[in-house]
This record gives structure tokens, C-alpha cells and sequence, in this order.
């Protein structure tokens, strides 16, 4: 790691100069960074589960209201899952197999509160995802993502959307069957689109939802509807967002953001010729404040304000812009 000029922070990283890093940022968002072997063949074999139990590799990531088990730190350990074998763990309410990973099935099992205060009572060993996704290793910040995910799409689909009767888990966890009707329902994933803008002068757009506290600042973003390419969600979304229209729209990179279950597809675009940087206005509704920071202006800001959060795609975007990872003054949260 290379920079001009840096300062070392109480935690040791690097806080950002106000000249641009020569750091190459990792090539796939934090989500992104270890694809499981879905293994979908495996989901329609009706001896699945009795296969899985009784193979002594097979491990679990267990799950109580969308937070997943992690391992007790001893000695200065990594952090790093829970992962336990059926055997050592009490009757779910739900099993979903995730797939494989270094020749080991996993599953998501999820727990009621009595039965999760036998595997683990202790409150803090219970992390949700973006607690725990910036602390471990690719393959488990993988598993922690799909489990929670499917965990989250589960519990919201106990009922038929058509009948209102009653739906059971099939194939390994993959789908419901509606106990009155026999149709299947399958996990479904929101595409948003989330963009970059920079205008003439490199610099870059960030927004302040109405919904966080004030001085949070992230990238715009957006659903994308119905008959809409993910081009146009980008000029839309933009235009709707900040007033201003944006071409040379480019395709970056995506990752799961189960919150509940989007696809966030990122995306940098600039400010179209013609159009000002400074005729940029909030929409007063979604976005209250829109700023445009250079890399000196956004290093001078840390402190003052909070930017996206680690496991984000926009965190990932930025420090691509930015040239390096930032450290930053505040944490993000929402209130």
C-alpha cells in the first residue's frame, strides 16, 4: 500500500490524504467475495435431509430473528461462525440447505427463542450481518448472507399470497407449497440500482435520506420497475432523486443486500454535457441534502459527516472513486 500522504489512526489504518491513494480497492464488493456451490441438483433429492444429518462433515449456521451464531473469540482468534453439526443442536423451525463450500454441505437452521438460548444464552454471540460481515472471512460472510436472506424470505411467506392457506419449506428449503392450492413459491430477489455520479471535475454526488440521521451521506439509489432496463433505473433515478440528467451510464459491479432481498446493481454515470453540477437539487421527499465532494473535500468533511457502511456496495463505489479505503469519525446508522 502505497500513499503520498497518510496519518495512521488509533486503530491502525490508514485515515486518507488529500492526495488520491495508488491502493487497488478489492475487485468485488464485501458481499460478493466468495460464491457458494448452490448445488441445485442436490435440492430435489427427497433423501437429502436424512443424507445431511448423517454425514459427520455436515455444518449448520444456526439463526434467532435474523441474527446467525458466532464462534467464541479465545486468545485473539479471527471471527468466525458458529458452525455446528446437526447432532449438536435442538429441533429448528426452519432447515434450508445453502450449498457447499470446501467439500462441506451447510445449512440455515433457524431457532425459536427457547431453543436458542440452549445452543448459546450469551446475547452477543447472536450478530446480525452488518455487525458481522466486515469481521469474517469471505466464505463466512457468504454463508452468513445467504442464510439470513433465506431465513428473511421464509418468514415472509407462511401464507399462500393467492388463498391465504397455509405454506410448507420443499426442496431442501428452496420453495413453499401452499397446503390448499399445491403451487410453489420461490425465493424472489428486488432489483435496485445504485450510482456513482461524478460531473466534470471528478467529483461525486452524495445524498442524505430523510429517513437517517442527519449528516449520513451515501450514494443515490433506486428500485428498478417494471419494464424498465437497468440503464434507464439509472436516469430516472437520478433525475428523480437530484434534478439532473446523467449519461455515460457504466455497469460496475452487484451484491445481495438481504434487507429484505434486494440486488443492489451498481453503477457509475456522469453528469450529462450541458447539464450544470450545481442545478443538483434534493427532492425534499427520499433525499434531503445533496453535496459534491472532490477527494479533498470529502477528507476534510470526515467527521462531520458519516458515510455508508462497510458491507455496503456504496462504501465499495466510493473507495473505488476514492482510491483507497477511508477511514472515517462517525459510524453509520439509521435512526
Amino acid at each position: 500500500m502505497s500513499a503520498s500522504r497518510a496519518t495512521a489512526t488509533p486503530s491502525g489504518r490508514l485515515r486518507p490524504s488529500s492526495e488520491r491513494w495508488s491502493v487497488t480497492v478489492s475487485t468485488s464488493p464485501p458481499l460478493a467475495r466468495a460464491p457458494i456451490d448452490r448445488d441445485g441438483r442436490t435440492r430435489a433429492d427427497p433423501d437429502f435431509e436424512a443424507r445431511f444429518d448423517a454425514d459427520p462433515a455436515s455444518r449448520v449456521v444456526a439463526v434467532r430473528l435474523g441474527r446467525a451464531l458466532l464462534a467464541e473469540r479465545i486468545e485473539g482468534s479471527a471471527p468466525a461462525l458458529e458452525l455446528r453439526h446437526p447432532s449438536e443442536l435442538p429441533e429448528p423451525t426452519l432447515r434450508c440447505y445453502l450449498g457447499r463450500a470446501d467439500d462441506v454441505m451447510f445449512e440455515v437452521r433457524v431457532f425459536d427463542e427457547d431453543a436458542a438460548a440452549l445452543i448459546e444464552p450469551e446475547e452477543a454471540r447472536w450478530s446480525g450481518l452488518r455487525q458481522a460481515v466486515p469481521v469474517l472471512g469471505s466464505r463466512d460472510a457468504a454463508l452468513i448472507t445467504e442464510a439470513v436472506a433465506m431465513a428473511t424470505w421464509h418468514e415472509g411467506h407462511a401464507h399462500c399470497p393467492r388463498c391465504g392457506a397455509t405454506t410448507v419449506p420443499v426442496q431442501a428449503g428452496w420453495s413453499r407449497r401452499c397446503e390448499n392450492e399445491g403451487n410453489l413459491l420461490f425465493p424472489r430477489t428486488d432489483p435496485a440500482v445504485i450510482v456513482l455520479v461524478v460531473d466534470d471535475d471528478d467529483r461525486v454526488l452524495l445524498g442524505s435520506n430523510a429517513l437517517w440521521e442527519q449528516h449520513r451521506f451515501s450514494l443515490l439509489a433506486g428500485f428498478v420497475e417494471p419494464g424498465e432496463s437497468l440503464e434507464a433505473a439509472v436516469v430516472r433515478e437520478i433525475g428523480e432523486e437530484a434534478g439532473v440528467l446523467v449519461d455515460r451510464v457504466e455497469y460496475v459491479a452487484s451484491q445481495p443486500w438481504p434487507f429484505p432481498a434486494s440486488l443492489m446493481l451498481g453503477f457509475t454515470a456522469r453528469v450529462a454535457d450541458g447539464t450544470p453540477a450545481a442545478s443538483a437539487v434534493a427532492d425534499g421527499e427520499e433525499i434531503i441534502e445533496l453535496r459534491w465532494f472532490s477527494r479533498d473535500e470529502l477528507v476534510a468533511s470526515l467527521g462531520e459527516i458519516a458515510l455508508p457502511g462497510e458491507t455496503s456496495i456504496a462504501r465499495w463505489l466510493l473507495e473505488r472513486w476514492f482510491g483507497g479505503p477511508i477511514d472515517e469519525g462517525l459510524p453509520w446508522s439509521t435512526r
